[in-house]
């Protein structure tokens, strides 16, 4: 390009030379001028052929240029747009390969969105289901003919929105099914807390979301089968509790600590279930305790936007919640000391004393569980002489600070966690060294 500007400047020079030059005879005769040697010869115009010649040229070069930066323009576009859709797709699969492999939604090195459903699922090998998101959804019919047209001699239990099954679906896979009936707000939003929550967490001591369905108005959720069914039926049911030993029931307080623990300590944001009661601690064939129903349940995260309502059991809520409205992790501590009262004396949380007065069972316990020689007398009969008196004493404190009305002065769930451990065998999941089995009406015989 250079030398073509200086070849443009070049001819016009020669121009201007022959401009300023004397013409010789030939050009002014060809002109048909005259001549005299006294005046010069002037020129109508300047030679231009080299001049156009050059504009032209760099006329095309400029063409070129414009032409190739232009395409140079578009093709770094190009690469540009290929990149980031290569690199979107590669985060897309590795996204979709994350999800199936699942982990439970703790912290950093345990934290994911969701679980694996495959291997629970696999059992229901003639169900016909489809994935929506993380959480199985199961087709109706399939309900329905698992649950005998959920007959009323399948039912496991009565919540407050409906009832929980039984079902019994081909291949001999049983599972429960919680109908959760009309179309109610608190209803729904329930349903999808519920989803949302256990879609997440999987822990021994929690229990397992299987699946959902939405048909008719009707939603409906399926867990696992706990055969024992609640604690509550245990305790106050027919059976008064005459199933479980003290053993026993030290393991389930430590089961349930355990779910406790693990919702509060490590899940991220931190789960405070705000429904703890005997009723929702569902029991295995072996007496496995796993927290259930987080309809009510809240993360941590959730409690500043001032949009909870208080909710809860008469007799498990946290004096501090139900009269100002203050959630934590106390609260649940709180609803688990009522819950170990329950182990420990076989009675209810609220019983009435007349048609018109109600007790409590921490307002009534609290005066004798500090006291040693009264202790021994408010210990559920069917239990009663069959412990090591220091153990009884060691679980009635713990529970004594649990049932604090100020919650500074309870416990962390972790803390309540290592004061039992010790209370329970290890073949039961504590660390206790037992010489001979313990059995439900086993007595205690000091060496």
């Amino acid at each position: 390009g250079l030398f073509l500007l200086l070849l443009c400047s070049c001819s016009l020079a020669s121009g201007r030379a022959a401009v300023s030059s004397p013409a010789p005879a030939s050009v002014a005769a060809a002109n048909g001028t005259a001549s005299s040697s006294s005046s010069p010869v002037v020129l109508a115009s300047p030679p231009v052929a080299p001049l156009c010649v050059a504009v032209i040229t760099v006329e095309r070069h400029h063409h070129y240029h414009r032409e190739l930066v232009i395409a140079t323009v578009l093709a770094s576009v190009a690469t540009v747009m290929i990149f980031l859709t290569t690199f979107y797709a590669w985060t897309m699969w590795r996204r979709a390969r994350r999800i199936p492999a699942g982990k439970a939604a703790r912290r950093p090195d345990t934290t994911t969105k969701g679980i694996t459903l495959v291997p629970i699922l696999s059992k229901f090998n003639t169900v016909k289901m489809s994935k929506k998101g993380l959480v199985a959804m199961i087709e109706y019919p399939s309900l329905e003919a698992a649950t005998g047209k959920f007959s009323e001699s399948n039912v496991l239990g009565v919540g407050g929105f409906g009832c929980v099954y039984k079902a019994a679906f081909d291949g001999g896979a049983t599972a429960a099914v919680k109908r959760l009936e009309g179309g109610e707000p608190d209803c729904e939003k329930e349903f999808e807390n519920e989803l949302d929550l256990l879609g997440r967490i999987r822990h021994p001591n929690i229990v397992s979301l299987l699946g959902f369905c939405v048909h008719g108005g009707n939603h409906y959720i399926v867990y696992e089968l706990m055969e024992k069914g609640s604690l509550e039926t245990q305790l106050h049911g027919p059976s008064h509790g005459s199933a479980m030993s003290w053993h026993v029931r030290m393991k389930i307080a430590l089961d349930t600590a355990r779910g406790l623990e693990y919702l509060h300590e490590h899940c991220n944001p931190p789960v405070i279930h705000r429904d703890l009661k005997s009723s929702n601690i569902l029991l295995d064939s072996d007496f496995n305790a796993k927290i259930a129903d987080f309809g009510l349940a809240v993360t941590s995260g959730n409690l500043d936007k001032g949009n909870l309502k208080i909710s809860g059991t008469l007799g498990y809520v946290a004096p501090e919640y139900l009269l100002d409205g203050k959630l934590t992790e106390k609260s649940d501590v709180y609803a688990f000391g009522v819950v170990l009262l329950e182990l420990l004396m076989g009675r209810k949380p609220v019983e009435k004393m007349s048609p018109s007065q109600c007790q409590s069972i921490v307002s009534w316990a609290m005066p004798q569980l500090t006291d040693r020689s009264k202790l021994p007398n408010i210990i559920d009969p069917v239990i009663k002489d069959t412990m090591d008196p220091k153990h009884l004493y060691q679980v009635a404190a713990v529970a004594v600070l649990c049932v604090q009305p100020e919650p500074s002065y309870r416990p962390l769930i972790t803390d309540v966690l290592h004061s039992l451990v010790p209370l329970v065998p290890a073949d039961l999941g504590g660390t206790l060294r037992v010489t001979e089995p313990h059995s439900p009406h086993q007595m205690y015989h000091p060496s």
